[in-house]
């Protein structure tokens, strides 16, 4: 099993990336691996109720079946930046994806470090 980072820092105003982050995150999970995500940028937009609701890539689903799958497994590591989400009026309560953790550059810097496999979108 490997240790696979998934960092998005795309917004939903590219909803076809967006969706394929997440949907890629998904099958870290499905496939059996753990999963570690980091939103960063303008992707804490997308961890709101209402991008999830709205935000649909081509081909890739829409992004709340991905929270779901996501916020299902009992073993992913979930962070956004707090400095990215408060620069853009973002209260941590707004975050839909369950057990998400605010953190730092320096947070990101370690995940990479201890991540067998990094995906940035």
């Amino acid at each position: 099993m490997a240790k696979i980072l998934v960092h998005v820092t795309v917004g939903p105003n590219d909803p076809n990336r967006a969706a394929l982050a997440f949907f890629v995150a998904r099958a870290v999970i499905e496939e059996g691996h753990q999963l570690v995500l980091f939103v960063a940028g303008d992707g804490v937009h997308l961890l709101t109720s209402a991008s999830a609701a709205s935000v649909e890539g081509l081909g890739t689903g829409k992004l709340s079946d991905h929270f779901e799958a996501i916020n299902a497994s009992a073993t992913a590591e979930i962070y956004f930046s707090g400095m990215s989400a408060k620069a853009r009026n973002i209260a941590p309560d707004e975050i839909v994806l369950r057990s998400a953790t605010p953190g730092m550059p320096n947070k990101l810097v370690q995940l990479i470090a201890e991540s067998d496999k990094v995906i940035s979108y």
